[in-house]
């Protein structure tokens, strides 16, 4: 009997159809990467309606972890919120006055133009004050990644041996979105505020780029009335700078795709988005 149940599971599920935890690999999303030319994986939650749809492209891929980049961000900002480094969104930071080739970074920041901007002296400024013990601290309560700040050069969420997979990225995300984490409601709220990239009438596009050189990320959610879309991507950089409109240009073609973006949205990524 429990033979004959093995063999008709095999029959009616595929390996390409189901990958581990019930996560569906999506041979089909393929087609969104050679459109760009791009090697990489998306994962994707599907929070809309009863039932959550759980699934992505290149799912070994996903589950294998990579520096955060700029996504880092997100949860930093967290932190230096809660070790009352920054008081709020309006706070101002001076500019250290180092020229660097983006020009939007050679300015005072606060804390919504430097995640637009994805600003990195000003969070390594913020990685200073708080100092590699707590913030391994910080890494073990929200359980990211390999929480591991140790760096022997630059910042430990770019050269460093912080590492996370775009699964565990989502799971972050989530977490986020429904105010879980363990800080403050004000600060969880004060960052998805700061996140919003676009909205519509009855949509919000929450996001963050990510770039470590030799691939990129771009992770966030869009938010319905009939419940959220959580998607991590992370794709390989070979030609650097040219590279980096793609991290955008495939989410957005495969959020459509699933109609989890109005179908009159631009296929461009936004200009700040080029840089990170």
């Amino acid at each position: 009997m429990k033979y004959f149940l093995f063999l008709l599971l095999s029959i009616c599920i595929s390996p390409e159809a189901l990958t581990q935890e019930g996560r569906a690999e999506k041979p089909e999303w393929k087609a969104f990467f050679e459109k760009h030319e791009a090697t990489g994986t998306i994962f994707i939650v599907d929070s809309r309606g009863e039932s959550k749809k759980v699934g992505g492209y290149n799912m070994a891929r996903a589950s294998k972890r990579y520096s955060p980049a700029s996504t880092f961000k997100v949860p930093h900002t967290l932190f230096a919120l809660d070790a009352g480094i920054v008081k709020d969104e309006f706070q101002v930071f001076s500019w250290d006055g180092v020229k660097r080739g983006y020009e939007p970074h050679n300015q005072d920041q606060n804390l919504r133009s430097a995640m637009r901007s994805s600003a990195l002296w000003l969070y390594e400024g913020f990685a200073s004050e708080i100092g590699e013990e707590k913030a391994e601290a910080y890494l073990k309560r929200i359980d990211y990644g390999n929480m591991d700040p140790a760096t022997e050069r630059g910042a430990y969420w770019v050269d460093g041996k912080l590492a996370i997979s775009a699964t565990e990225q989502v799971t972050f995300l989530e977490q986020l979105y429904h105010n879980e984490l363990p800080f403050e409601l004000e600060h969880q709220l004060l960052l998805k505020d700061i996140m919003i990239v676009e909205a519509g009438s009855n949509w919000i596009l929450r996001a963050k780029t990510g770039w470590e050189g030799r691939y990129g990320w771009w992770i966030g959610w869009v938010e319905w009335p009939s419940g959220p879309v959580f998607f991590a991507l992370n794709i390989d950089t070979p030609n650097r700078w040219e590279d980096l409109y793609k991290r955008e240009a495939i989410v957005r073609d495969i959020l459509l795709s699933i109609h989890a973006l109005p179908s009159n949205q631009s296929m461009q990524p936004n200009a700040a988005s080029l840089r990170d």
